[in-house]
């Protein structure tokens, strides 16, 4: 299997030479089609046009060419973490505070595995996250106990991650 330290070590200076910071880097797909996945985007706009999703692959697969930080064949994809996207940093949880969110744990906390609700944020010694649960109220959770983490797709998210600019988007025009 990859070693995602030793490839993060990689990726995320070129990533920031273009201006970009990594959400998230993972290997998907085991021995039958492995994928390493990139996840970006600009820190200013929280988003990744088509342009730099290519400028990153190109930059990428340039490096790995040099150095083939990975013994086997494996497709290399690069993409925006998208509107209902992964919470992978501690500052996530406090970037996305008032939206909903789903919390898997790693072991049960308060007999739950599973958490869903408003993210509220998370405290500044840098251990705990705070999420608000329907019937529970506001939880703690210490990040370290995160499996994975993501925004729930809501009309409040989409409204907030409306695209900059909808150049190059196929437009649909719609006769009432």
């Amino acid at each position: 299997m990859a070693d995602i330290a030793a490839l993060t070590a990689l990726i995320e200076p070129e990533a920031e030479a273009l201006g970009l910071k990594i959400v998230r880097i993972a290997m998907f797909g085991g021995t039958s089609d492995p994928t390493l996945q990139v996840m970006a985007e600009r820190p200013d706009t929280r988003q990744l046009v088509l342009d730099d999703c290519a400028a990153l692959s190109r930059r990428l697969s340039d490096i790995f060419d040099e150095v083939d930080p990975i013994e086997h064949a494996y497709r290399l994809e690069v993409s925006s973490p998208g509107i209902d996207r992964p919470l992978t940093r501690f500052e996530d949880y406090a970037d996305w505070a008032g939206f909903d969110a789903r919390l898997r744990l790693s072991d049960a906390q308060d007999g739950r595995k599973v958490f869903e609700g408003r993210l509220v944020g998370n405290d500044p010694d840098g251990e705990d996250i705070w999420i608000s649960v329907e019937k529970l109220g506001e939880v703690r959770v210490p990040f370290a106990s995160i499996r994975t983490a993501k925004l729930l797709l809501t009309d409040a998210l989409i409204k907030a991650t409306a695209p900059l600019s909808s150049d190059g988007a196929d437009k649909i025009q719609v006769e009432g």
